[in-house]
């Protein structure tokens, strides 16, 4: 399967690029305000009624029908159901609210593993972990979990973070998979029209305000048939395994980004654009020292690096650090190529036009620099 780069993991952009699309959100949106409002108003009643109800599939169907008023729609397909003897669900990460949507079918606790405590991580449906500082006690905790009969499965994201869901999984953590010998897959489909159905910056109180305010939102549940780990197998090599099944089974790729990865990521694009208002001014971008950055800025360096010289076989008298500095900016070897020609040719016609005042004025040297204002603009 084709090797996808981990910008197209995120989306960054909650609206569409497609002008029709816009016109067509921008019609909409006095619609969506309102409707946001009515929904707001049902929205509380949904989690008083979650509240009052004991778990039981009286509450899942009613909350469920609920649910759909949210514009939250939920179905679930697969071989075959979930498995009753499965105390690990693994599952795929797209929004704030994947595990909201698994307990509408079934019940299971997630773990809240950082950040929210008290009564918001109750409201948002989280368990919270009393007394635990460490991974290691993290996986202490949820393995006494597991092994105490009658409480509901774990459901567990092993990526860590939430993706778009359309591109590739972040490396899964080996961590959740020496809880159990065995695991049942879980794949979750998220789509919605005109919106994104996350951007990499946004809050969990702005996905909601957002999932309220479009029409509607369908989550595909796909269970797939329980995982086993055999005798000899690590936890990593049995997280790469469930891993690749579940890509298969989206139709994404299995790529080794983690969780660090994509915040070294939205790290880097956030100074793109500061980057580039700084360049107008003729400024040269700023590197980090190679000891500095993480492993995703090494990967990206080598693929600068391996452009860099396809880019020399074409134009061998530039420099190579110009080529590279272009390559930067731009991230593509026919645009980084088409660039540096157009300068030179504009470099070539200035010096034609103008005539040497002397024998004392040197040489003028007018391609490199031009080609350090065109990799800085």
């Amino acid at each position: 399967m084709e090797t996808r780069g981990i910008e197209h993991l995120f989306d960054f952009r909650r609206f569409p690029n497609e002008g029709l699309l816009l016109v067509l959100l921008l019609l909409y949106a006095p619609v969506g305000l309102a409707l946001m409002l009515l929904r707001i108003f049902i929205g509380v009643h949904v989690f008083l009624v979650s509240c009052a109800l004991p778990d039981s599939f009286i509450r899942r169907f009613i909350v469920r029908i609920m649910c759909s008023m949210l514009g939250m729609y939920v179905r679930q397909s697969g071989p075959r159901l979930r498995d009753g003897n499965v105390k690990l669900y693994i599952c795929n990460h797209v929004t704030r609210f994947d595990h909201n949507v698994l307990n509408l079918l079934t019940s299971c606790n997630t773990p809240m593993l950082e950040g929210l405590r008290g009564f918001v991580c109750w409201a948002r449906g989280y368990m919270e972990l009393a007394a635990v500082t460490g991974r290691a006690e993290l996986v202490d905790a949820l393995q006494r979990y597991c092994s105490t009969p009658d409480v509901p499965p774990l459901l567990l994201f092993p990526e860590e973070d939430t993706t778009n869901g359309r591109a590739g999984l972040l490396k899964f953590s080996s961590w959740a998979f020496s809880l159990t010998e065995s695991v049942q897959p879980v794949a979750l489909f998220v789509k919605r029209p005109l919106l994104a159905v996350n951007t990499t910056e946004s809050s969990w109180v702005a996905e909601l305000l957002w999932t309220l305010f479009i029409p509607f939102t369908v989550y595909q549940v796909r269970w797939l048939p329980t995982v086993s780990r055999p005798d000899g197998e690590s936890p990593q090599e049995f997280a790469d395994r469930v891993q690749e099944l579940l890509a298969i089974e989206l139709g994404v790729v299995s790529t080794q980004f983690t969780r660090a990865d994509k915040a070294e990521h939205i790290k880097r694009k956030r100074h793109v654009a500061p980057r580039a208002t700084n360049s107008n001014l003729g400024a040269r971008p700023r590197t980090s020292p190679l000891a500095s950055v993480g492993p995703s800025s090494r990967t990206e360096d080598r693929q600068i690096a391996g452009m860099a010289r396809q880019v020399k076989e074409v134009l061998p008298d530039v420099p190579l650090s110009i080529i590279t500095r272009d390559l930067v900016r731009t991230n593509c070897v026919d645009t980084t190529i088409t660039n540096l020609l157009e300068c030179s040719e504009e470099a070539l016609a200035e010096t034609s036009t103008e005539a040497p005042s002397g024998l004392s004025r040197g040489p003028r040297p007018p391609t490199p620099t031009c080609f350090h204002h065109k990799a800085s603009c």
